[in-house]
């Protein structure tokens, strides 16, 4: 007879079931079978194994791709993921086979189904969708494969196209040294949930594609939003092809109508904004020859930090210019007119001084080394030059009245439809890609780097990191949502109530939680009324998977 305690299997479950109740609840598993087929035979679905990289990716856990199938070791793997599977089911051949069959199908247009579908279920409003990119650093040579269209078939091209892809271009991740890939990522307002992600070229620019990203976008989800972008998206080629949409941009701060503006506008000339610190004015522009609203804000906080870097790079103009001026005096000129025409020429130069009190000094010299004798004819005379450094006062006052300042521009021209406030609150929503950048890009969720060998492969695993943002945005929404409902609370990490928590805190919360099986009983240990409460506020979808459905 076996001891009891052999019989006995402890499982690690943690916040697993909570991803994988997400997951099920958003129907990604058989979306997915659907899109990319499957076979009776075999034991890993493509759905379940998509399934399984999103635990792995949400697993709170530096492990790269490598590692995948260690990461199942010790999980309760077949209660997450499906009767019969094991961790050596999820191997690296068949998480490869996988990733490939992903960009076969088309990357970009697989995540806008599924986000569709998700969105749909879980009642993402799409009023409002923020765009903007960043670039993700490899490792490898990925080299070209560079081949003759007339001489490469056509699938060979659709697999070749992202290896062209991978290249050198400026790094948002400060590693230059590096081969990098774009991601372009277009997420709501609502609640930072990701509804367009594309995989691009390293080297492609921001200007040259946002417009037709948001077009693309339109023809293939139908919707009326307002598609708001930062200065990248801001130019007379692309305002001009948005015509028939709604958009909201950041004026680019080098545009000279711009600058002026932001220049001239009295204090008097602005609004309190609803939000706090906020002050703004509103402006009527044809720029590009679109009529348009223009609207210059004022940040109090943004001008107290412009206003001391201001002072800042004052004085270190003013200690370069003593420094040039010095040189300048030492300078021999031919004649009066020489020096006069290299003082205003150097007063050009200046950025926040200008050169007063100048005075042409001529100086006799002596071919011949030593003391002049009294009354020596000099053999010719140089000009120098004096005068003073000044504070040029008319341009730091414009600069002065320009700190804190910036200009969003939108062609929505009623103030009914979308008033003042409301564009500034929209632009300051702007941060959800951002957030959604830095989620990608954090180790504890996946790696800052790819590992992976093949550009299909680095393709598909960033498609698969952005379904990871879409579940964990989507948990997060409708964790906050129901606690607002319920107009209860949650403690945080400092053990203050809060009705805001961040799902990656709630994933810490369900650390050693585990799946006690013995024989035919199966039961979770450690789960507490904390647990219970925050996973009634989920739902059935993650309650089932902790036994409590």
């Amino acid at each position: 007879m076996k001891p009891i305690a052999s019989s006995i299997r402890v499982q690690d479950l943690d916040h697993c079931g909570i991803v994988a109740g997400i997951i099920d609840q958003m129907g990604l598993v058989e979306q997915i079978n659907q899109e990319l087929g499957s076979h009776p035979q075999e034991i890993v679905s493509a759905g379940v194994a998509v399934k399984a990289m999103i635990l792995n990716g949400l697993g709170l856990v530096s492990a790269p791709l490598y590692l995948f199938e260690k990461f199942f070791v010790g999980k309760a793997t077949e209660h997450l993921l499906g009767e019969g599977i094991e961790p050596q089911h999820l191997n690296d051949d068949r998480l490869g086979r996988v990733l490939e069959q992903l960009y076969e199908a088309g990357l970009t247009p697989l995540f806008i189904k599924v986000a569709l579908k998700a969105a749909f279920k879980f009642g993402v409003n799409s009023d409002s969708l923020h765009l903007d990119s960043s670039s993700f650093h490899v490792h490898g040579a990925y080299l070209r494969k560079d081949l003759p269209l007339s001489q490469e078939p056509a699938a060979m091209f659709l697999r070749n196209r992202f290896a062209n892809a991978i290249t050198h271009g400026y790094s948002r991740d400060h590693r230059p040294d590096l081969k990098q890939f774009m991601v372009d990522l277009m997420c709501s307002g609502d609640g930072d949930v990701p509804l367009y992600l594309r995989v691009a070229n390293g080297n492609e620019s921001d200007q040259a594609i946002f417009a037709e990203l948001i077009r693309q976008f339109r023809e293939q989800w139908q919707c009326e939003a307002l598609f708001v972008a930062d200065a990248a998206l801001y130019g007379e080629e692309n305002i001009q092809s948005l015509t028939d949409l709604q958009w909201l941009s950041r004026v680019p701060a080098t545009l000279k109508a711009a600058q002026q503006l932001m220049e001239q506008l009295s204090e008097e000339a602005f609004n309190p904004a609803q939000l706090t610190r906020y002050h703004w004015a509103c402006v009527c522009s044809t720029y590009g020859e679109i009529k348009q609203r223009w609207l210059v804000v004022e940040s109090e906080a943004r001008k107290e930090a412009d206003l001391l870097q201001l002072e800042q790079k004052i004085q270190q103009h003013h200690q370069k210019a003593l420094h040039q001026l010095k040189h300048l005096e030492h300078r021999n000129f031919a004649c009066a007119p020489d020096a006069m025409a290299a003082a205003e020429d150097w007063n050009k130069q200046l950025r926040y001084h200008r050169l007063t009190q100048i005075e042409v000094v001529p100086l006799p010299y002596y071919n011949q080394p030593g003391r002049p004798r009294k009354g020596q004819v000099p053999d010719g005379i140089h000009y120098r030059l004096q005068g003073s450094l000044t504070l040029n006062q008319e341009v730091v006052a414009k600069a002065r009245r320009r700190a804190g300042r910036f200009v969003l521009a939108t062609n929505v021209l009623e103030s009914e439809s979308l008033s003042e406030d409301n564009i500034l609150c929209e632009y300051k929503k702007q941060q959800c890609t951002e957030r959604g950048f830095r989620f990608l890009k954090d180790p504890m969720f996946f790696t800052s780097s790819v590992f992976l060998k093949t550009p299909e492969r680095v393709a598909a695993l960033a498609m698969v990191m952005g379904l990871c943002l879409l579940v964990y945005t989507l948990a997060q929404r409708a964790l906050r949502q129901a606690l607002a409902r319920a107009k209860q609370t949650v403690n945080n990490q400092l053990g203050k109530p809060t009705a805001t928590p961040t799902m990656r805190w709630v994933f810490q919360c369900f650390q050693s939680i585990h799946l006690v099986i013995l024989g035919e009983l199966e039961q979770i240990v450690n789960l507490t009324q904390e647990h219970q409460r925050i996973l009634q506020f989920l739902g059935a979808p993650c309650q089932k998977y902790y036994l409590l459905v």
